[in-house]
């Protein structure tokens, strides 16, 4: 992706540019690698947070899109999606009130569950709607985040199965590039790993009666290989539609695939040895620790051609970058070009994005920013 003089002078920095071109064929190559495996591929939108990206996934092929809050799901559903998975737990009145109505605009809602209060509560206010809710089971792979350990998840199964106004339908898991438990840069061997567990619970599952259509996994790194392993029948990658310094760093995409820039205007040249740019952590991430293994990103984001340069300091509105050859070259009115670590937290920063399309910019909003619940 490359933004030439004209392009980069009539963006209001700092700002996020999205190369639609590269985008879609990023798109169209995960479902080339689904389609060829015979498995379906559900999205997650929290990388782009726009129905329009949406809708291009499920036209190249894409079965239905995958959401984390209800709230996002309510954008995309606004936005012409109709078949949604919330991959996370329901719990909370608001939000199964919110479920419910949206289920009613729907040709498909699936909702998640990962303890026997969440899915009685689901249950409940189903029953009292007078409606059934799907859902699916989630079970933690090694994440250890939300999901139910593999030696639980039999019995929770069959509870929830038990429970009239609610279809168990499928058990889901995300489980990124970690191995027994730990931290690795295999994706191959995560993905192994991630398939044989998959294989464990649903075959448990399936010994108290229960017959599940779907298994689901795989995120960005390790959903290439997973399709491999023929365990799941249903992937859900996000973050492969732009790709990103975090993917790169993991080699599951190429620089030359990644579909999203930062630009950012030099304001201040105080020093010869550090310069003022106009984005600090109200524009750039910093979910990423810095000079930590396994990767030890040096910076809250690559500076594109510049390798001497470093953003590792950050005010509000301040982006302080140094240089560690003792000049950095930049001046004042200079506008420079960032690539994001993990592109789904730089996109929520911000309110709306540039597309470059056929050589064009357009502003596009990024409606299910912040979304929250």
């Amino acid at each position: 992706m490359i933004l030439d003089k004209s392009q980069l002078a009539a963006l209001e920095t700092p700002c996020v540019v999205l190369d639609v071109g590269l985008a879609r064929r990023n798109i169209e190559a995960m479902q080339k690698l689904a389609d060829a495996a015979g498995c379906r591929l559900r999205p997650h939108v929290k990388t782009h947070k726009m129905p329009l990206f949406a809708r291009m996934q499920v036209e190249a092929g894409a079965a239905g899109i995958t959401c984390a809050k209800v709230s996002e799901a309510e954008v995309m559903a606004l936005g012409g999606l109709e078949d949604i998975f919330i991959a996370y737990p329901l719990v909370g009145a608001f939000r199964i009130r919110r479920a419910l109505e949206l289920a009613k605009k729907l040709k498909r809602l699936i909702l998640a569950v990962d303890s026997l209060a969440g899915a009685e509560a689901l249950n409940a206010a189903a029953a009292e709607a007078g409606t059934r809710f799907e859902v699916r089971l989630e079970i933690d792979t090694g994440a250890k985040r939300t999901g139910v350990p593999l030696e639980t998840a039999a019995d929770l199964a069959l509870a929830i199965s038990n429970l009239k106004n609610l279809e168990l339908t499928g058990i889901y898991t995300f489980k990124s590039l970690n191995y027994q438990g730990k931290p690795t840069e295999d994706a191959e061997l995560a993905a192994r790993e991630e398939g044989d567990l998959m294989e464990q619970a649903a075959s448990a599952i399936a010994g108290r009666g229960i017959i599940l259509k779907d298994i689901s996994g795989g995120s960005s790194p390790t959903g290439p290989a997973l399709l491999k392993t023929g365990k799941v029948n249903e992937i859900r990658p996000g973050t492969y539609i732009f790709n990103d310094l975090m993917l790169c760093s993991e080699g599951v995409a190429s620089p030359e695939n990644v579909a999203v820039r930062f630009a950012a205007t030099v304001v201040s040249c105080p020093r010869d040895d550090y310069a003022v740019i106009d984005g600090g952590t109200k524009c750039f991430p910093t979910d990423i620790a810095l000079n930590t293994a396994p990767f030890q990103y040096t910076g809250y984001a690559r500076i594109e051609g510049k390798d001497h340069l470093r953003l590792d300091r950050m005010n509000e509105e301040h982006g302080i970058i140094r240089s560690v050859e003792g000049k950095t070259g930049l001046s004042v009115g200079e506008v420079i070009t960032l690539i994001p670590i993990h592109v789904c937290t730089a996109i929520n920063m911000q309110n709306s994005v540039y597309l470059l399309e056929n050589n064009v910019l357009r502003r596009e909003k990024v409606e299910a920013r912040g979304m929250l619940v």
